[in-house]
């Protein structure tokens, strides 16, 4: 194909010096040696030999190869415009011998949008002809050539438009150059048509205005350096559909785009804004007007098998059609449909859609607009002007009376743009021409300064629409959201529904009016397409393996975490005053634990402290009326009364375990138990020393005895008392203890406690008392056996044996128990303790004053053998 068109298919616009005839030898050498016998490569060689020599005898100027390139509308001016439109969307198939020479395309398919295009550009000059303000003087012609969507012919086209139709150039000292014969070209109509034709005009920079071309790439100005449009960049509505499905929740889609350069840079701008919102694509498909029926049973099959219920099509309106056919012959339903502008808002695809698979399709569009007169212009519009009669008119036509999309004026947009775009090129040429009442006509234009001029216009039309170009050629964006409504009738209503606006702050661009939306299937309620349910508040999404991370478990929040918004990524930890509730969405306060006197053993334990108070008042009672006889005043009746009473005090310190700890609760609790204990041990201690001394004082020559009288107790008991109330001081002075929150004991709870301060406080407190006991214990140890009726050293032993028991019991027992069990076994350590001394020493006593009054006598106490030796 390359070689068939170099040699025998030039369009008119081709002009070869002398110089250049021999270029394509080489390709059309190697390719008449891999597709021709051998008489035709001979035949051909001689051909391309006889032309060679002719050109090297012509003069050195530039002729046309091939046949003129007539253009379909035409007429002559000051300053031509040149055109390029689909006025039809295809051609005949046609097979090339390599023979002969090819045909031109047989166009076929009118197409009447571009048709109406067409009509708006000659509008927009018959305006600018008409007026006083604009080029006065100055008259605008146009050539409007059709490229039927060949990509090739409006190549052709393009060159066309610059050369001229001339068969031989004016011969000049630069061989093959001229002035461009167009000042600037409105066209094409599609992104990848109008790739091939900047990039061809690119470099002669004569300016191209696109009214439809949105493909993204375009704005490359190193590539498309004359390239200009007046309509956005997909860059922004690639964004704006991508923002308009994060919007309405759809994180699982699929998409078909266009298999050319508007969709497929589309679409890829499209992906990266939909990774960015966290949207995944489960299929993206291409597809061409041109591609084979398996390549749409292709697709047809992946939209079946999808899980996703929502489809953004990216696709030029010709592909589209093909696809919606296919569609609606499978009945391809229930699917909500995201649409790009090329279709979005076109009635004649509506039209198609006959099995209503679009009804309730979203999208974005170019923003309305009106153009005051275009309308009656195409329906009043009479014969057009055609150099080929391609266009059959009789100039009798009534065109308002025919039903097509003629008469259509839905695209006004598109209309628009083409008129802003005459009207860019017009107000270029009148700064260039320096235009007041008349204009310059000496002026020499250069394509390269029309070009410069138009990149600096800024001027607002008849209607009020600001014209410019940023520095890529492109204008300001915004888009119309549009919404598919199907009526009672069967007609769709294309409603505006927001509006996309980039240039303002991320949060404002898109703003959705509080309209009532059609969705899929005429559906008012919003569809959704995930990949799998959201996850509620109080979990979080866990990505599953080998899938996009739209696809996700939700995993219950761990106990202390919460999510408290959908689609949690994360699980948050609570404070370590709260907990997370059953649900985990949210943090609730923990619950205070402390042994309280409501609680069932915070009452047992304050119920039996406050028994042993009693019992021990009860015993000092007994003591009291009995204080007499021979059982109390022995073994010293006033240390007796002294142990009860701190006794009483050792089961009343309990209390102040139980209860909400506090400072003073704290400091009280540990120094009460400290000092009440050694209070009480000092009592026993002064006991058995009396026992002790009394008997070593029998013995002829001893004065023990006046060693250890009743001052001497009192100050040993007040000696021993007052070591451990210094070290208590030193404790609460340095570091007492305080009230502490205990956050990891209990996971769900706040376990209040009181914190020991400075440790070896405590512990040199427990130490102390324990020293004591122990002291206690061997005193009474050594004593049990002394003679008496009544030996008190033998119950104090046993007692001691008891208090030791329990404490070094309670040591491990009070590290171990966690919260408000470990102060319940302090309790009970110090409760245990209290009874077995007030049970092993003063109950026997009581027995017998109560219920064996006869042993209660001074003969029945010394009626005992003679003491043994120690």
């Amino acid at each position: 194909t390359y070689i068939k068109w170099q040699i025998w298919a030039c369009p008119s616009f081709l002009f070869h010096c002398h110089c250049s005839t021999l270029m394509p030898l080489s390709g059309l050498a190697q390719e008449m040696t891999s597709t021709q016998r051998w008489p035709e490569k001979g035949w051909a060689l001689l051909q391309l030999l006889l032309v060679a020599s002719v050109s090297h005898a012509e003069e050195p100027v530039c002729r046309r190869r091939g046949d003129p390139e007539n253009p379909l509308l035409f007429k002559n001016g000051d300053i031509i415009l040149g055109g390029m439109f689909s006025l039809h969307t295809s051609w005949k198939e046609r097979k090339d011998s390599y023979m002969n020479q090819p045909l031109p395309l047989q166009c076929i398919s009118l197409n009447f949008r571009d048709l109406q295009v067409v009509q708006a550009m000659l509008f927009a000059i018959e305006e600018i002809n008409n007026s006083t303000d604009l080029l006065p003087g100055i008259s605008v012609g146009y050539k409007i050539y059709d490229n039927c969507g060949s990509d090739a012919r409006s190549v052709g086209v393009t060159l066309t438009l610059a050369n001229g139709n001339e068969i031989v150039s004016v011969q000049s000292k630069t061989l093959c150059t001229r002035p461009a014969h167009v000042q600037a070209i409105i066209g094409a109509t599609s992104s990848s048509t109008t790739v091939a034709v900047a990039t061809v005009i690119g470099p002669f920079f004569v300016p191209v205005i696109s009214h439809f071309a949105t493909c993204a790439c375009l704005s490359d100005k190193t590539k498309y350096p004359s390239f200009l449009r007046t309509i956005p960049s997909d860059y922004y509505q690639s964004r704006a559909l991508a923002h308009l499905v994060k919007y309405f929740g759809w994180t699982w889609v699929g998409a078909i785009r266009s298999n050319n350069e508007y969709g497929n840079n589309g679409m890829a701008t499209f992906t990266e804004t939909a990774q960015q919102l966290g949207i995944c694509l489960e299929y993206s498909v291409p597809f061409f007007r041109t591609d084979p029926y398996l390549k749409i049973q292709r697709i047809i099959d992946i939209i079946k098998a999808s899980t996703s219920k929502v489809i953004v099509g990216f696709l030029a309106r010709a592909d589209f059609n093909i696809l919606l056919q296919e569609f609606s012959y499978h009945n391809l339903s229930g699917y909500q449909w995201v649409g790009s502008e090329s279709w979005i808002f076109d009635s004649q695809t509506a039209e198609m859609d006959i099995h209503h698979i679009l009804d309730g399709a979203i999208g974005v569009s170019i923003p309305k607009a009106h153009v005051s007169g275009l309308r009656e212009f195409i329906l009043n519009e009479k014969p057009l002007n055609s150099s080929n009669n391609e266009l059959e008119c009789t100039g009798h036509e009534d065109v308002a009376g025919v039903q097509n999309s003629f008469i259509d004026m839905s695209l006004m947009p598109l209309f628009n743009n083409v008129y802003k775009g005459v009207y860019a090129v017009a107000h270029a040429l009148h700064n260039i021409l320096s235009c007041n009442k008349t204009c310059n006509r000496n002026v020499q234009l250069d394509p390269f300064m029309v070009l410069q001029h138009i990149r600096k216009i800024h001027f607002t039309t008849k209607e009020g629409d600001e014209v410019y170009f940023n520095e890529n050629g492109d204008p300001a964006a915004k888009y119309d959201i549009i919404n598919w409504q199907p009526r009672e009738n069967g007609i769709v209503e294309f409603v505006t529904v927001g509006l996309y606006d980039p240039s303002l702050v991320p949060e404002k661009q898109l703003n959705l009016q509080n309209k009532s939306l059609i969705w899929a299937r005429n559906s008012k309620q919003v569809p959704v397409s995930l990949c799998n349910e959201k996850c509620p508040p109080g979990t979080r999404k866990v990505l599953q393996k080998g899938r996009p991370v739209c696809c996700y478990d939700c995993i219950r929040c761990s106990e202390g975490e919460i999510s408290n918004v959908t689609d949690s990524v994360t699980c948050l930890r609570c404070l370590p005053e709260f907990w997370s509730n059953e649900r985990r969405d949210a943090c609730i306060k923990k619950e205070a634990v402390f042994l309280s006197y409501e609680e069932i053993m915070g009452a047992l334990l304050t119920a039996v402290s406050l028994f042993g108070a009693h019992m021990t008042i009860g015993v000092i009672l007994i003591f009291f009326k009995y204080r007499k006889t021979p059982i109390v005043r022995a073994n010293n009746s006033e240390l007796s009364f002294l142990l009860l009473f701190s006794l009483i005090l050792c089961f009343l310190c309990s209390l102040t375990f139980i209860g909400q700890p506090s400072d003073w609760s704290c400091m009280l609790r540990h120094v009460a138990f400290g000092i009440t204990f050694v209070l009480c041990i000092s009592c026993l201690l002064g006991k058995t020393m009396v026992v002790l001394m009394a008997f070593r004082a029998t013995r002829p020559g001893s004065n023990v005895k006046k060693w250890f009288g009743q001052t001497q107790q009192r100050l040993c008991v007040t000696g021993f008392t007052l070591i451990q109330i210094n070290i208590c001081i030193i404790w609460l002075t340095t570091s007492p203890p305080f009230p502490f929150k205990n956050f990891k004991e209990i996971k769900d709870k706040i376990t209040l406690e009181c914190a020991l301060g400075l440790a070896v406080g405590f512990w040199a407190v427990l130490g102390y008392i324990g020293l004591l006991a122990i002291l206690c214990f061997i005193f009474a140890f050594l004593a049990r056996k002394l003679p008496d009726n009544f030996n008190e050293a033998k119950f104090i032993t046993f007692s001691m044996l008891i208090f030791c028991a329990v404490w070094i019991t309670f040591i491990p027992a009070y590290i171990s128990s966690p919260g408000k069990f470990s102060v319940a076994v302090e309790i009970f350590a110090i409760l245990a303790s209290s009874f077995g001394l007030l049970i092993c020493i003063f109950i026997p006593k009581c027995y017998i004053i109560l219920l064996k009054p006869e042993k209660n006598t001074k003969k029945y106490m010394m009626g005992k053998k003679a003491p043994n030796s120690l």
